[in-house]
């Protein structure tokens, strides 16, 4: 496993964001609002629950499902990470609190 800096994770997202706001922008005449970005997790989301349940054998879906699943969970890290930052909030500090926190209430 590749290991990846969470910094330059978010730099490059930001970056693809950026171009897909373009081509938005450009077929559609504005940029795809916070709660579109968050409806196209959402979806995307949706779609790891179900290609999780073809990956073991419990949803009809072709012969490699292993394919899309780790594009969706890739594409599902990189919409987290687009949300907080239309949202202001630093991903960096979300997820170490989570993990602090969680860390903390399961250690007691």
């Amino acid at each position: 496993m590749k290991d990846i800096n969470l910094d330059d994770v978010v730099k490059r997202s930001l970056a693809i964001r950026k171009l897909y706001h373009e081509l938005e922008l450009k077929h559609h005449g504005s940029e795809w609002s916070v709660q579109e970005d968050a409806l196209a997790f959402m979806t995307d989301a949706g779609l790891v629950g179900r290609l999780t349940m073809a990956q073991q054998g419990r949803w009809p879906k072709g012969d490699k499902p292993e394919n899309e699943l780790s594009h969706k969970l890739g594409e599902s890290i990189w919409w987290l990470i687009i949300l907080a930052d239309r949202m202001n909030l630093d991903i960096n500090t979300a997820l170490d609190g989570f993990l602090s926190r969680t860390e903390k209430l399961l250690s007691n």
